[in-house]
């Protein structure tokens, strides 16, 4: 039991992303609406596009891990935004509102120690929580990394 309680403590600091990096509230912080649909040059994703993918892959993650009958989007073009910019200056603080809930949310079966990390999940092909929320956490971490450089070179980082 003390092994597991160590065990999700570790995968919840993971999921948080504030370790040896920055970590998701200081990545979309502060992000002016006038680039966040830009591209730099010679990099293939805006702000935008990058955000929408992150949250849409961590709500697919959670879905699948939860809901037996959740259906993932179609491979790769159900992952990404269709724009290169939001529609509105609210969006991306819907998308992080989006976000920040779909996060908790996996934190929170991380944390219930009524489930077993290591159990295959019954609807899948013998994937478990653990497996899932290692996989939401890299993929976060690698798309925020490629947030902040692609802020970095739209002049639209403070550190």
């Amino acid at each position: 039991m003390k092994h597991d309680n160590a065990l999700r403590e570790h995968v919840l600091y993971l999921l948080d992303g504030e370790g040896a990096h920055a970590g998701f509230e200081k990545t979309v912080k502060a992000m002016p609406f006038e680039l966040q649909g830009k591209r730099p040059a010679n990099l293939p994703h805006s702000p935008w596009e990058l955000l929408e993918h992150m949250r849409i892959a961590q709500w697919d993650i959670l879905e699948y891990t939860r809901d037996a009958a959740h259906a993932s989007p179609k491979f790769p073009d159900g992952y990404w935004p269709k724009d290169p910019a939001p529609p509105d200056e609210r969006a991306w603080h819907k998308s992080v509102q989006e976000f920040r809930a779909d996060l908790k949310a996996m934190a929170a079966i991380v944390a219930d120690e009524s489930n077993d990390l290591l159990a295959p999940i019954p609807h899948t092909e013998g994937k478990s929580i653990l497996r899932e929320a290692l996989v939401l956490a890299d993929h976060n971490s690698y798309h925020l990394g490629q947030l902040v450089l692609v802020r970095r070179l739209l002049g639209a980082w403070n550190d």
